[in-house]
C-alpha cells in the first residue's frame, strides 16, 4: 500500500534526525551505515520499500525489480556492500522516474552520478564505481534483506536526506510520525526562543547540569 499523499507532504519537510530521534523500535534507531548516502546533497525521499536482494556484480535483478515494484515505492537493493561494479546509472534512474518510484537505496555501488544528479532522481549508494556488470542472476523480490546494516523489509517507511537513510518499521510509522512532527514543531519554537536572546544553555536546562558538575 502506498504512502499516503498527504501524509507524505506532511512528513517531506522533516529532517531525518527527527524520525530518527523517534524510532527507538529500530537497531541504531533504523539509521543504515553512514556511508550511504544520495548521490546529490539536495536529494530527500520518502515512501515504502520495496526490497529486492541482489548478487553483487550483477544487475539484472535490479531491472526486475524496478517494475516488480509500484509507484511512490523506494527501491532497497541488497547487493552485500559490493563496490567494485556501478550496478546502477543513468538509464536505470530515468526507468525508475518514468515508472513514478519516490527513489532508490543501494548497499553497494552506482555509477553515472553527474547524469543522476542532472535527471533529480533521487539515489542513494554506499559507493561509485563505473565498472560495468552481468546479466545473470534473477532477483529475490520483496523477501526481508539487510540493507546499511539495518534490517527492511517490504512496506516499511524509507526517509533519506543529506545525512542518511532512516528505516521506519510498518507497524510503528503512526507512532514515530506524530512524535516527529512534534519535536519538529517543539523545535521551530527553540529557534524563535534563540532569536528573540535565550541560550541553549538556558532553553534545555543545561546550566543547572552544567553547574552541577562543576561542584563535583
Amino acid at each position: 500500500m502506498n504512502l499516503d499523499e498527504k501524509k507524505r507532504v506532511e512528513l517531506i519537510k522533516l529532517p531525518t534526525g527527527n524520525i530518527a530521534d523517534n524510532n527507538n523500535s529500530m537497531v541504531n534507531q533504523g539509521v543504515m551505515d553512514t556511508a550511504i548516502k544520495p548521490v546529490d546533497s539536495a536529494m530527500k525521499m520518502i515512501g515504502r520499500a520495496y526490497t529486492v536482494q541482489c548478487y553483487p556484480g550483477d544487475n539484472l535483478a535490479l531491472h526486475q525489480a524496478i517494475y516488480a515494484a509500484a509507484p511512490g515505492d523506494v527501491l532497497i537493493c541488497d547487493l552485500h556492500g559490493y563496490s567494485n561494479a556501478g550496478h546502477f546509472g543513468d538509464i536505470m534512474a530515468t526507468a525508475c522516474k518514468i515508472h513514478g518510484l519516490a527513489g532508490v537505496v543501494l548497499d553497494g555501488s552506482c555509477r553515472d552520478s553527474e547524469d543522476i544528479k542532472e535527471l533529480g532522481f533521487p539515489v542513494f549508494a554506499r559507493a561509485f564505481n563505473p565498472s560495468g556488470t552481468v546479466k545473470e542472476s534473477l532477483a529475490k523480490l520483496a523477501v526481508p534483506v539487510t540493507c546499511g546494516g539495518i534490517t527492511v523489509r517490504t512496506g516499511d517507511i524509507i526517509f533519506g536526506d543529506c545525512d542518511g537513510v532512516v528505516v521506519i518499521p510498518q507497524e510503528h510509522e503512526d507512532e514515530v510520525f506524530e512524535k516527529a512532527l512534534a519535536k519538529f514543531e517543539k523545535e521551530k519554537k527553540i529557534v524563535e526562543a534563540l532569536e528573540a536572546g535565550k541560550t541553549t544553555l538556558e532553553i534545555y536546562g543545561f546550566d543547572t547540569l552544567v553547574a552541577k558538575k562543576q561542584a563535583f
